[in-house]
């Protein structure tokens, strides 16, 4: 009787360490699921988040965010360019604030048409290295970027100041892969983008994309495209 008591203690702890170590596996399953998902649909570039595209709650996550300046983000977007956003924010948060901010929060900028007032926004940069991203314009893509850029600073930081900008793709010749890349754009808008090829012009782009979308996020989208010459 003893050791058939002790046989069933061992095989019932057996069954316990078992069924944790399973539960503890389908846990991390499903976290490393929800966590693509989340980050499939988040309003983010390469980490940073998009004012443009993030919900109010993601905006109110940052630092520094009250309600209202989340309210006055929402109600003015979309922004076509940091300056834009950098103005709606000064009268809520102090300089520093909004430097700080800028390290979690930014619109792309596109490398090819940014100010120099836009550039200097970029947390770190300042007189000498807006030159340098001005220096080498027209970028053909963020290749050239990488490939420039980092003759003066070191691989960490090369990808830091790559989450703020952005080179527009090629619509005619662009890979899903780039396109993907588009802020907000996906799987469906990705179709949408490649069933009218090729695009003889952006007009047609416009007319042929504004039949899914309103005219504010067409004008968005708009950004982060171009059309070679003929």
């Amino acid at each position: 009787m003893k050791k058939l008591t002790t046989g069933c203690t061992l095989l019932l702890l057996s069954t316990v360490i078992s069924a944790c170590s399973g539960g503890s596996d389908t846990v991390d399953e499903t976290s490393t699921e929800e966590t693509v998902e989340s980050a499939a649909s988040s309003g983010s570039h390469m980490g940073l988040v998009n004012p443009n595209l993030a919900s109010e709650q993601e905006l109110l996550a940052l630092e520094g965010m009250s309600e209202g300046t989340v309210s006055a983000i929402t109600d003015a977007r979309p922004f076509f360019d940091m300056v834009t956003l950098d103005n709606t924010l000064d009268r809520l948060l102090e300089s520093e604030m909004r430097a700080t901010l800028y390290e979690h929060a930014w619109i792309p900028l596109n490398l090819n048409a940014a100010s120099e007032e836009e550039m200097l926004l970029i947390p770190g940069v300042g007189d000498r290295m807006a030159h340098e991203f001005d220096e080498y314009r027209p970028y053909d893509g963020m290749e050239r970027f990488r490939r420039e850029i980092g003759k003066y600073v070191d691989t960490d930081e090369l990808e830091r100041l790559a989450q703020y900008v952005f080179v527009p793709v090629e619509l005619n010749t662009a890979s899903d892969e780039e396109i993907l890349h588009i802020p907000g754009v996906g799987d469906r808008m990705l179709h949408e983008f490649k069933e009218y090829r090729p695009y003889a012009s952006m007009e047609q782009f416009k007319r042929e994309i504004g039949k899914y979308v309103d005219d504010s996020e067409l004008a968005r989208l708009s950004r982060y495209v171009t059309l070679a010459e003929n």
